[in-house]
């Protein structure tokens, strides 16, 4: 018959209490095995996220800068490569963009000509352009209806009324072209002054010689006789006969041919009149020159 003994147990083998036991605690070792291996690898996690934030701008402005690089390659080859061509009327590119304005000038200019540029014009246009010019400076009349010639075939006193010329008061006359010029004198008096010279007298019939003659006497030229029968004379109004404003029509009147005449002026041959004044051209050719 078998024997049924029991064996006795093996004294360094564990027992099942202790291997329940040992099952127990390993998942907890392995948990604690591995949370320093966590713990270690976050940091490196971190590094590897920051080295991608940090180098991916670089490396995509990098792509971008080669882009860039190879267009202006492209842009700048291409005109020197074709800079030497000329076109057929012998102009280059850069050339002909010389004579056009910068966007600066042409957004800040004011549109004073509709001309071409000036390279871009004809010698034949060019000298017509002048000729324009000056027609236009031409058609400025300083006496608007006035032409400023002279036609001495006339008598003293009785100068046609075609040859006569009004002045800026509007009712005193003289000859065309003794007008034109004291109207140029004029022109520069208000320029300093700021206003009109003062006029009491110009042109004079034989009747108003006569009526001045006889209310004046000695102090009054013959009727027939004077530079104002002519429309070669003016009086000017005796505010002006003094002062700094007599000194600047001395300085400046010759210049235009009106002079205070020597037989006017203190110890002259005639009588003192500071307020007279001749147009000098037009009474040595054509007037009573005194000297």
């Amino acid at each position: 018959m078998a024997s049924h003994r029991v064996q006795p147990a093996d004294a360094g083998a564990p027992t099942r209490r202790q291997l329940r036991e040992a099952g127990r605690t390993r998942p907890a070792a392995a948990s604690a095995d591995a949370a320093p291996a966590s713990a270690d690898a976050a940091p490196a996690a971190v590094a590897v996220t920051e080295h991608r934030r940090r180098t991916s701008p670089a490396a995509r402005w990098g792509t971008r800068a080669g882009v860039l690089v190879t267009l202006a390659a492209v842009t700048v080859a291409i005109p020197l490569s074709q800079g030497a061509a000329r076109s057929e009327d012998g102009f280059t590119d850069a050339e002909a963009d010389a004579t056009l304005p910068s966007t600066v000038e042409a957004l800040t200019s004011s549109a004073t000509s509709v001309l071409p540029p000036a390279s871009l014009v004809s010698g034949d246009a060019t000298a017509l352009r002048a000729q324009v010019d000056v027609s236009r400076s031409q058609e400025r009349e300083i006496l608007p209806g006035c032409d400023g010639e002279a036609n001495p075939a006339s008598a003293n006193g009785q100068v046609p009324q075609s040859d006569l010329c009004y002045l800026w008061d509007g009712k005193t006359q003289l000859r065309a072209d003794a007008a034109e010029a004291l109207a140029e004198l004029n022109a520069m008096w208000v320029t300093r002054w700021g206003t009109d010279l003062c006029l009491s007298s110009g042109y004079r019939t034989l009747a108003e010689q006569r009526a001045v003659k006889a209310a004046k006497g000695s102090l009054a030229a013959p009727a027939g006789r004077s530079n104002h029968g002519w429309g070669l004379a003016v009086d000017l109004c005796t505010s002006q006969t003094t002062g700094a404003q007599w000194e600047w029509l001395n300085d400046n009147a010759p210049v235009f041919g009106w002079e205070n005449p020597d037989w006017a002026r203190p110890g002259g041959s005639g009588p003192y009149e500071r307020w007279h004044w001749e147009y000098t051209k037009g009474v040595m050719a054509d007037g009573e020159y005194y000297g």
